[in-house]
């Protein structure tokens, strides 16, 4: 049985602002607060959806929560926005009503986010397939894209959506999406020139240098750096929890989901990289010879750079920049521009390139999310654009928001009090008109086309002559001086005059969400948006495909002399073509509020909240709402609900819902006015009578818990009373069982022991007989086999010869040979060189060829181990071999060298870059790479020297700058002189007479000395022009320095300085090295 749930169960708060009781703008807050501490993000004023923005994730977007809502009644479950999606995609799918879902809010509020869960959720809902899902993947991933480039980083909020965006999602008649159409409204262009402190440029700049490879920068003439680009600010260039690398890889792999070509994007990216390079130009003032002062460009080459992107001449942008040509009927003026007047046009013209790709983006986009049939489609608007802005600095941008955010607002008084009038129309409840706040004249302030505010400013900017702010503030004062929504110091109305918090040039416009400040500079200049006819010119001479779409009227051929329209009459225009579009559907809203400044979750700060509920208009969307019935509900989920509450209707009601309602209505202490009944619902006027009856049915509901917990207490006692009794019967049965088993056992184990002692003995006797049998069968056996041999040796006596025993003697011998060999195969040692073991000799007359087999078999496992080596194992093997007959027995030393591998390359000189200078000066591979002490003839010290050892020559260099030192061919070797004892000291001798003898023999100590001594011994001997390497180990040999002959000396003495070994210079004639006796 499926559960029954309601918008009224386990409510936080009050979930519909619409059954607040009291309703006041405290009440309306404190209810607000309560559900944000609760994450009770979302709330309901009827149909409309407040929503506030958490500033964290949540778990209530998963998944399980779009299925959760899907299909189910508005009020059915707790407020969400997936609640109001699925309203809009049913009465879209099932009723065939076109909707709009109007989300508003001021920046950082989550509107954006809002409209992506929209989106994603009717995604999600609606029907699958390829081409459907490909329908849907591109309408979402047209959200990346613009959001690169219409999305900032503001004060208020990290992706601010700088430009109003309305998207139309086309459905067949089965639901299924099959495209739509995206309109977007007042791009903030003059973010691109200049942001304020604590904000970024729009995203895509920061996205492209910090996302795009090398070689994509290179061709577009870019540099990573941000602070070399002037209309980058550099105080927010990097954004916390912001990855503009990753960022720019989703939005490059989004054009291509959406259908953007290769060359597209890298003719936007190139327009992009334009815009940069564009802010980077800078003008120097210079006067003509006739007085007049005139612009030049600084640097030309991010002028040259920008040109070579957009394939324009630089001569014809570099003209552009300096001069102005005005065209009249007749003739053409040229003149000269200032440095102020070219640095206006530079910024006009990054403006204009910037918002122009923009729109053909969209364009763009359009092409390719757009319906492919031409069948009559069902329609589901998505608008997400500014909310009302009030700044301490208020300027054109702020009231061309606020004028469009009136004009919502307008319809959606009108909107709500429509469908409030025709619901009660259609249930057929009396309606009575509502007294509310109409904001259609301050609509008319501003768009009347006489006396509006905006035809002023399009006349001002028109009329020929001075036209300044101030002259438009002065036709203000007097056209609108008694308007009681306008208010300027300088007006006719006489009460302004004195109040100082309106300065002279400003003007404050009374608002339906309240009093906002407007200054009037930078009105004309925004409105007007001009663009030199130069600069138009110019870019249509560009060879860039994508820059003559973007200038048509630069098209010299299509010269047009009327003014272009201005910002205020084109948005004017695209405001009043969103409203009609509107108007032919179905509303639904989100109201996003934000509840701090600072961006952080679990801060609810009550000021700011008020400040946005007033300005949103919700306490008055609120009793709009309560001016008739504040509730209304279904007449059989009503019954459902409350059926528990009389008598009549409870379990359940057989008749009608409507009469169960009415009887159940009829039951309760409440008055007849304070409800009504429709033809298919019940309408309730106040919320006190709507808790009244979830307060009864509170009561109830416990006093059905108390009996249904009754009823469940003695069921449950009388079960376990019953299983207790049934476990008493089963245990005793199960007891007897066992009780028999257990004798019955006890009587087979006695009769098993009888029978089996029974057994015993009939098998012992048997047993008995059979050894009898058997001994006398064996006695027969064996006084027979006694007898026949007798007769056969008496038989064959006569037949012995002389050589008998000899034949006896070969036999046994042969025997014994054959037994010697069988055990000697069984006991074979392995076949491992170093295994000793062998079996011992039975027979003392075969030790001679025991002897010999060993050593045969020894010499054949060496030689089957010997086959398994690799040439650089045998080589290894091979100067190991050497070492040993060179030193074993000769050098206390050589013990232990054994176990240690002989690596060669220590220092690994051809890969270490410290080296590599050394390594490049020796041109033979290298044999033996290793750290050695020169020992100083005068004082018998040690200097580290690298040692080198090639196939012709002994390298010594210094170990730290890796100088040679010395070098000396393998030919002028004479000998190598060691010690007997556990030192490292070796020393060259060299031939006399050699050139490498001039300044005397070496002497070296080294923790690598048998390794040395024995590749010098091995190369020594394979080098054809050298003779063989003497050897000399003795502890007193002779050596010459330079012109001296020196004895060194090994003696053994006590352990100094840590056991190492101390050399000593004597006398001139002496070198003593003394060398720690070992234990």
């Amino acid at each position: 049985m499926e559960v029954k749930t309601s918008l009224l169960d386990n409510m936080i708060g009050v979930g519909d602002m619409v059954l607040l009781e009291p309703l006041s703008e405290d009440s309306f807050i404190e209810n607000l607060r309560k559900r944000f501490d609760h994450n009770e993000i979302y709330t309901y004023i009827g149909s409309v959806v407040i929503s506030m923005n958490p500033y964290r994730s949540l778990p209530i977007f998963t998944p399980e929560k779009v299925e959760e809502y899907r299909n189910r009644n508005f009020y059915e479950l707790s407020p969400h926005i997936y609640a109001l999606a699925d309203e809009a995609y049913r009465s879209l799918r099932d009723q065939d009503k076109d909707q709009c879902i109007l989300i508003t809010g001021e920046s950082g509020a989550g509107k954006t986010e809002a409209s992506k869960l929209v989106m994603s959720y009717v995604a999600a809902v609606c029907g699958k397939g390829q081409e459907v899902n490909k329908v849907k993947e591109q309408l979402l991933q047209s959200n990346p894209v613009l959001e690169a480039f219409g999305n900032a980083k503001t004060v208020r909020n990290d992706n601010s959506s700088r430009f109003g965006k309305y998207m139309d999602i086309e459905f067949d008649f089965k639901g299924d999406p099959l495209g739509g159409v995206i309109s977007n409204y007042l791009l903030e262009k003059s973010r691109v020139v200049k942001q304020p402190r604590g904000e970024r440029n729009f995203h895509v700049f920061y996205q492209l240098l910090s996302g795009a490879s090398d070689d994509t920068l290179k061709k577009l003439k870019l540099d990573r750096d941000f602070s070399k680009y002037n209309y980058l600010s550099l105080d927010s260039a990097v954004v916390n929890g912001l990855d503009d690398a990753a960022n720019f890889r989703t939005v490059r792999n989004a054009m291509q989901i959406v259908g953007f070509m290769e060359d597209e994007v890298q003719s936007v990216l190139e327009l992009v990289a334009a815009v940069l390079k564009l802010g980077d130009i800078e003008f120097k003032p210079e006067s003509r010879c006739n007085g007049t002062d005139e612009s030049r460009i600084k640097d030309k080459n991010d002028l040259k750079e920008m040109c070579e992107l957009l394939g324009i001449e630089q001569s014809v942008l570099e003209r552009a920049f300096s001069y102005r040509t005005v065209e009249a009927r007749l003739e053409k003026v040229s003149t000269t521009l200032n440095v102020a007047q070219a640095y206006y046009a530079r910024d006009a013209l990054a403006k204009n390139l910037y918002s122009r790709l923009f729109s053909w983006l969209v364009t763009r986009i359009n092409e390719s999310i757009k319906a492919q049939t031409k069948a009559r489609h069902k329609v589901m608007g998505v608008l997400d654009i500014y909310g009302f802005e009030i700044f301490e600095d208020n300027s054109f941008e702020q009231f061309i928001i606020n004028y469009c955010n009136e004009k919502l607002q307008q319809i959606f008084i009108e909107l709500t009090l429509r469908e409030e009038q025709e619901e009660y129309v259609r249930e057929g409840i009396e309606w009575t008109n509502i007294e509310y706040f109409n904001n259609a004249i301050i609509c008319d302030l501003i768009e009347n086309h006489q006396n509006g505010i905006l035809a002023m400013l399009d006349e001002e900017c028109l009329r020929p002559g001075t036209v300044t702010d101030e002259t438009f503030l002065d036709k203000l004062n007097t056209i609108c001086a008694e308007h009681q929504h306008f208010e300027s110091r300088l007006s006719k109305n006489s009460k302004f005059l004195t109040d100082h918090s309106l300065p002279h040039n400003c003007f404050r416009i009374q608002h339906y969400a309240g009093k906002v400040l407007y200054r009037a500079e930078g009105f004309v200049d925004k409105n007007n948006d001009l663009l030199y006819r130069d600069l138009s010119q110019a870019m249509y001479k560009a060879n860039h495909s994508l820059i003559k779409q973007l200038f048509p009227e630069g098209n010299p051929a299509k010269v047009n002399l009327k003014r272009p329209p201005t910002a205020g009459f084109q948005f004017r225009a695209s405001v009043g073509t969103l409203m009609k579009n509107l108007q032919t559907k179905n509303p639904n809203y989100i109201r996003c509020i934000k509840p701090n400044d600072k961006k952080a979750s679990h801060i609810f700060t009550d000021s700011l909240v008020c400040h946005q509920v007033r300005y949103l208009g919700l306490m008055e969307n609120v009793r709009v709402r309560r001016a008739g019935y504040a509730f209304r509900q279904a007449y059989e989920p009503c019954l459902e609900r409350y059926k528990m509450l009389c008598k009549r209707t409870w379990p359940h009601w057989r008749g009608p819902a409507r009469e169960g309602v009415e009887v159940l209505m009829a039951d309760l202490p409440v008055p007849a006015e304070e409800f009504s009944y429709g033809r298919s619902k019940i309408f309730i006027r106040n919320p006190r009578t709507l808790f009244f009856l979830e307060e009864r049915r509170r009561q109830c509901l416990q006093d059905l818990a108390t009996l249904i917990q009754k009823i469940y207490r003695g069921w449950k006692c009388r079960s376990h009373f019953l299983l207790l009794k049934k476990s008493q019967i089963v245990v005793a049965a199960w007891y007897r069982r066992y009780a028999q088993e257990k004798k019955y056992q006890k009587i087979k184990s006695a009769t098993t022991v009888v029978q089996s002692y029974t057994r015993g003995w009939q098998a012992r006797k048997l047993l008995r007989e059979l050894k009898y049998q058997k001994r006398c069968e064996e006695a027969v056996t064996t006084i027979s086999a006694f007898w026949h041999g007798t007769q056969v040796r008496r038989e064959y006596r006569k037949f012995f010869r002389a050589n008998a025993g000899k034949k006896i003697y070969d036999f046994t011998i042969q025997r014994i040979m054959q037994k010697y060999f069988l055990g000697l195969k069984s006991t074979m040692p392995s076949v491992s060189p170093i295994d000793k073991s062998w079996p011992a000799n039975p027979y003392r007359f075969l030790d001679g060829v025991h002897t010999e087999l060993r050593r045969i078999f020894h010499l054949w496992r060496c030689k089957k181990y010997r086959s398994q080596f690799t040439e650089e194992k045998k080589a290894v093997y091979e100067e190991k071999l050497e070492a040993s007959e060179i030193f074993k027995d000769k050098k206390a030393l050589y013990p232990s060298s054994v176990s240690q591998p002989f690596k060669g390359d220590y220092l690994e000189i051809s890969k270490n870059p410290k080296y590599q200078k050394l390594h490049s000066a020796v041109d033979e591979k290298v044999l033996l790479a290793d750290v050695v002490n020169k020992i100083n003839r005068a004082n018998g010290k040690g200097t580290a020297r690298i040692f080198l050892l090639t196939k012709k020559s002994v390298v010594l260099a210094d170990q730290k700058t890796g100088q040679v030192k010395a070098s000396v061919p393998l030919p002028d070797l004479a000998s190598v002189s060691v010690s007997t004892q556990s030192d490292g000291f070796f020393a060259l001798r060299l031939k006399e007479g050699s050139a490498s003898a001039v300044k005397g023999d070496f002497l070296l100590s080294s923790d690598h000395l048998i390794e040395i001594i024995t590749k010098l011994h091995r190369t020594g001997a394979t080098a054809a022009d050298s003779e063989q390497l003497d050897i000399d180990i003795s502890d007193e040999f002779l050596l010459q320095f330079k012109h001296d002959k020196v004895c060194v000396k090994f003696i053994q003495g006590a352990p100094k300085n840590g056991n190492s070994v101390s050399c000593k210079r004597k006398n001139n004639r002496l070198l003593e090295v003394s060398v720690p006796t070992t234990a």
